[in-house]
């Protein structure tokens, strides 16, 4: 029984510990690593290489490409119905 009880103790207490939150927003494809004395931060709210580089100069910070980028959504009206259109001559 005691077991028992202190399985469910441990359980509860694991599970009320806080968790990470996600660092990767998979909208924008360029990302912005800040490093600070206490560890690092990561902000994934760039659009272009550029905009992060102009944002980054100047701190301790590097841009990089999110690994976690789902693209421009797919817009399912403007695919191609699988026939080829041929070439005006």
């Amino acid at each position: 029984m005691r077991s028992l009880i202190l399985a469910l103790a441990t359980l509860g207490i694991i599970a009320s510990a806080p968790a990470d939150a996600q660092k990767y927003d998979s909208t924008s494809p360029v990302c912005k690593r800040n490093y600070r004395w206490g560890g690092e931060d990561t902000d994934c709210g760039y659009t272009s290489l550029a905009q992060c580089q102009a944002s980054a100069s100047g701190l301790a910070a590097m841009c990089i490409d999110n690994p976690y980028y789902a693209g421009p959504p797919i817009d399912h009206r403007t695919k191609a119905s699988g026939r080829r259109s041929r070439p005006a001559y």
